[in-house]
């Protein structure tokens, strides 16, 4: 008998989020008012303890806008990770600044701050860190590298919702932070991401630079863009709001599930003092992880993911801004890990064919 197919994640969108759609378009009111307002209220009280959220149309724009709105631009230099997806690194170059690349810590697969330490030199403005997989960075490490050579620190938290570091929620440590809300993410508004900012002129800014460059219309007072959330989209994510703690709660069961049981492969570590919202549990396999991969899809119907199989700094978009540079942490990481469903739509008896599956295959050298 054929098994069903357990997909590596999958978007829950219920009556309740249809049915705030619908009360939008019979409103009328379609774009950006109101429902976005209410959103970036509710996210912020939420999510990243009351710091002012600005709304926009996607987590890269969140990103670009966050890093204009912070005054970055030519000449300057960003420290990012080069093991994180491409927009971490485009929303640099689109400033007109400069992306260096650091090396990652093998363990939890974010920025080592002994990395960072090295790559900075004399035009290095700011440290922007990814919170991969639903992890905190180590921002204590971090923030006190920023504070002793006089840089800013920035965040990408598209993949951590809720996620915290000795009790304080990411997206409150630097500057500005970006949450992604497209549809793969722990929540989601459709298509969406929120910028956390750390003061009223950041977010001022990023409202600015969202909307042409208009607080009042036609009152243009710097050159923006049209990178404005709909309130059909904000209405989604008022919903997911009120979802996403208990569906965080359910990929961390499921998650502890994955670490008690599996053999063979290197299970997620927790950053002590950290609480991992699992928007990925991902295994390191030192040998056949694509081997893996393909047999979990064709022999057990399960699948996963490979994030990121090519380092940002290997890229033909990118590499121009790294030549030659080598991030030994990064290449093994690119080579070795597997995303397994992790998702609150999996049952028990899902988690239970991940693992025989993912036991078995390890067992034989996938």
């Amino acid at each position: 008998m054929s098994q069903d197919f357990i997909p590596a994640a999958k978007p829950l969108i219920g009556d309740e989020e249809r049915a705030a759609v619908d009360a939008v378009l019979r409103s009328g009111m379609i774009a950006q008012g109101a429902e976005v307002a209410e959103f970036e209220k509710e996210f912020s009280a939420q999510m990243v303890e009351g710091r002012e959220c600005v709304a926009v149309s996607s987590g890269t724009a969140g990103l670009h806008l966050g890093l204009l709105a912070s005054g970055v631009g030519p000449g300057d230099e960003v420290i990012v990770p080069s093991f994180t997806f491409a927009a971490t690194a485009n929303s640099v170059a689109l400033t007109g600044a400069t992306p260096v690349f650091a090396d990652i810590d093998p363990v939890y697969f974010c920025l080592d701050p002994q990395a960072v330490a090295d790559a900075i030199g004399p035009k290095t403005r700011a440290i922007m860190p990814v919170h991969l997989y639903g992890q905190a960075a180590d921002m204590t490490a971090l923030g006190e590298l920023a504070a002793k050579h006089g840089l800013e620190l920035f965040e990408d938290a598209a993949q951590a919702h809720g996620a915290q570091l000795d009790g304080r929620h990411v997206g409150t440590f630097g500057t500005f932070a970006m949450f992604s809300l497209y549809p793969t993410k722990n929540m989601t508004s459709g298509e969406g991401g929120m910028i956390s900012c750390a003061n009223p002129t950041v977010a001022r800014n990023a409202r600015l630079l969202r909307n042409q460059g208009m607080e009042k219309q036609y009152a243009n007072e710097l050159v923006g863009f049209n990178q404005r959330m709909t309130n059909i989209h904000a209405a989604i994510g008022r919903v997911q709001l009120t979802k996403v703690g208990g569906w965080t709660a359910q990929r961390q069961a499921n998650a502890a599930f994955l670490s008690a049981n599996l053999e063979g492969v290197t299970v997620p570590a927790v950053r002590p003092g950290g609480t991992h919202v699992y928007h990925q549990y991902t295994i390191r396999v030192p040998e056949g992880r694509d081997r893996m991969v393909q047999a979990l899809r064709e022999e057990y119907q399960i699948g996963s993911g490979v994030y990121y199989p090519i380092p940002n700094h290997q890229l033909e978009s990118l590499k121009h801004f790294a030549p030659g540079l080598e991030l030994p942490q990064t290449a093994a990481a690119a080579a070795e890990v597997i995303s397994l469903p992790v998702h609150p739509s999996l049952t028990q008896a899902d988690l239970e064919r991940i693992v025989a599956a993912v036991n078995a295959l390890a067992k034989a050298g996938a």
